[in-house]
């Protein structure tokens, strides 16, 4: 007798006999498999976004797709932190762009200028970013599958990455995996508690490129490996390594930028460093009613207590003379800003109190009616030109320069201390030993392992800096670019991104001086120089020489005939 197979009304209903008569029943329908594969032939990792909101519904599919990944013993380890405030896209776009720099340094100089012209990550400009992390506080022995390999909860979060590009993808979204961050740094900005660690962050939103092949490729940075060379048989039978490709505003602004250059008759980033720059400053110019930009520069003074310590090879009178001399037109920085036909105006911020080794250069109260004095200088500058470029004068301010860099980025004295203007051997060691001792009181006085900005300002600071960092944080908020020059003015911005992070969105490095901290600083702000002719003449100049290069890429770029759509 032959009795009925009982069918469970939960779980598989199929039989032995029903999968042996057909092993392959479990295939979806030929065009449903061509549509999958056809959708993973089209994975993109997308840098360039276009600024249109993502429907919340849209988002939430994408991640239930991230969520249905595989996970080792369905511990499901993945948590999805969505981003959408432009401050912390702005913090994320800044810490994105210093790693950037880092690793061209590491490279061999031609390999590192090709990775400079890649754009390696649309930040700023996509609506939406995915923070990944990865939940570890549960021990790898309490999760079937962990105790052998620890790892596998990280693989688990890779396949729900994976999970959510494909969806993207076929949702027509962009996807951009970005790493290029210090993971401690990554996680501080999410909040993530400890045990819990980050995969890097995806940019989502709609891809303003289709590109045909991935963009490495396309860049002639790399190419896909044939699919004979990445499958063994039965064991590892290759002997040569893997090849290594790590060779030795508003996003609609952005994006509104970039479309207005993509009709050009022009290769896109013709310009290099400058186009990136111009991009900003057409940014700035948006909406204006006058389309050629015009610039204001200021130029901030200041003086020292700390040069009675021997730090400087020129007088502290010479400061007088270089503002008297910019007030009647002849001195260095006011012949540049009139070569470059921008106004020019002096800014004389007074007096430090102290000398940083035995007492803070300023009080809590000067650093605050400073800053606030530069907001407002910045802020009347930014909205009449657009475009504001610094400069100081300031004897003995390198010093100070190099005491903030050593405090804000946690360098050595020796790391950030260079020659100065004049300076010899013998007084560059009083400055080492200056800039030690003033960072080593600040730190000893204060109690804390991390101060505020204002706080360094005032512990090592000077009246110039607190303008300047102003100044930079006034542009900004009235959309417009700031054009740095040296070291002094670019720890200001340092200190201004320090206060508010947007504002490294409105930088442009005129140039890289020949002191020693400036590279660093510049390195941490994510910014490439325009210029590197190792001045030192400070006052603005390599601010100008920069501002009318800007100006001039934006006009060529203005003038360059348009293509039909």
């Amino acid at each position: 007798m032959t009795w009925n197979r009982p069918v469970p009304l939960l779980g598989d209903q199929t039989s032995a006999a029903e999968r042996a008569a057909e092993v392959e029943g479990w295939a979806f329908p030929q065009t449903a498999r061509e549509t999958f594969y056809a959708v993973v032939a089209a994975r993109r990792d997308v840098r360039r976004f276009r600024p249109d909101p993502v429907d919340p519904e849209t988002v939430r599919r994408v991640l239930a797709a991230a969520h249905m990944a595989p996970s080792v013993g369905h511990s499901q380890p993945w948590r999805f932190i969505v981003v959408s405030d432009p401050a912390t896209r702005d913090r994320a776009a800044r810490m994105a762009d210093e790693q950037r720099l880092r690793q061209a340094r590491q490279m061999d100089p031609e390999a590192g200028r090709r990775l400079l012209d890649l754009q390696l990550e649309g930040i700023r400009e996509a609506p939406l970013g995915v923070v990944v992390a990865c939940d570890r506080r549960t021990p790898a022995g309490g999760v079937l599958g962990r105790a052998t390999f620890p790892d596998a909860d990280m693989w688990s979060c890779a396949c729900a990455i994976q999970n959510l590009w494909l969806a993207a993808r076929a949702e027509g979204l962009g996807v951009g995996w970005v790493t290029l961050f210090e993971q401690q740094d990554l996680e501080g900005l999410v909040g993530v508690p400890d045990g819990v660690v980050t995969l890097g962050w995806l940019c989502l939103g709609w891809p303003d490129e289709r590109p045909p092949a991935p963009g490495l490729e396309r860049a002639g940075w790399s190419r896909r490996q044939p699919v004979e060379d990445v499958i063994f048989a039965e064991r590892w039978s290759v002997t040569t390594p893997p090849p290594s490709h790590l060779r030795a505003p508003r996003n609609d602004a952005v994006v509104g930028t970039r479309d207005q250059a993509d009709v050009l008759l022009s290769p896109p980033g013709s310009l290099g460093v400058l186009d990136r720059y111009v991009d900003r400053l057409e940014a700035a110019m948006q909406g204006r009613a006058h389309r050629t930009p015009t610039g204001r520069v200021l130029l901030v003074a200041g003086r020292h207590l700390v040069t009675g310590h021997g730090v400087s090879a020129y007088r502290d009178s010479v400061t007088e003379d270089v503002l008297a001399a910019s007030h009647v037109g002849e001195s260095a920085g006011a012949v540049a800003a009139a070569a470059a036909g921008l106004e020019f105006e002096v800014v004389d911020a007074g007096s430090a109190t102290g000398d940083l080794v035995t007492t803070d250069a300023l009080t809590a109260g000067q650093v605050s009616s400073l800053i606030e004095r530069g907001r407002r200088l910045g802020a009347d500058a930014g909205q009449e030109h657009r475009l504001v470029a610094l400069g100081e004068v300031g004897i003995g301010n390198t010093t100070v320069a190099a005491a903030l860099a050593a405090a804000l980025l946690d360098l050595s004295a020796a790391e950030v201390v260079g020659l100065g203007a004049g300076a010899d051997t013998s007084m560059v060691r009083r400055k080492t030993d200056v800039v030690e001792a003033a960072v080593a009181r600040m730190r000893a006085g204060s109690g804390e392992d991390r101060l505020l900005p204002e706080q360094v300002l005032a512990a090592v600071g000077g009246p110039e800096f607190c303008v300047l960092a102003g100044a930079v944080l006034g542009a900004a908020s009235s959309g417009a670019v700031s054009v740095l020059d040296g070291l002094a003015t670019s720890v200001a911005a340092l200190v201004a991104v320090r206060i508010e992070p947007g504002a490294a969105a409105y930088l442009v490095a005129g140039q890289r001086s020949r002191e020693r901290a400036h590279a660093a600083v510049l390195e941490h702000l994510g910014l490439e120089p325009l210029l590197d002719l190792r001045l030192r003449a400070g006052e603005g100049v390599g601010a100008s020489l920069a501002a009318a290069m800007l100006i001039s890429g934006l006009k060529l770029r203005q003038g360059i005939g348009r293509t039909a759509p």
